[in-house]
């Protein structure tokens, strides 16, 4: 896989995993929750935020499946948790703001 297309690839599945803690009732799009009917704002934030992690890691895998893995300090790492919550307002738009 060459590096534009594996840049792509980890722009596209950050898209799609910001915006699932907000699409779905389900925490992950996997696990159906007994106790209540709706996940709470706190559990879709500590979801957003395991996701932003699995998605650097498969960033980083398909980096460093390409050659050498590049040394990331905390701007790289501020920016793109920002541009992943960026990433997530489609989600956050289609669950609080469009009318029903």
């Amino acid at each position: 896989m060459n590096t534009s297309l594996s840049s792509w690839l980890v722009i596209f599945v950050a898209l799609f995993a910001a915006s699932l803690p907000f699409v779905t009732e389900r925490v992950f799009g996997l696990i159906p929750l007994k106790s209540q009917n709706k996940k709470s704002a706190w559990l879709r934030l500590a979801e957003l935020i395991v996701l932003y992690f699995v998605v650097g890691a498969f960033g980083f895998f398909l980096e460093s499946n390409a050659g050498n893995r590049f040394e990331q300090r905390w701007e790289f790492f501020a920016l793109t948790a920002c541009l992943f919550i960026v990433f997530a307002f489609p989600g956050f738009v289609f669950r609080y703001l469009r009318k029903s």
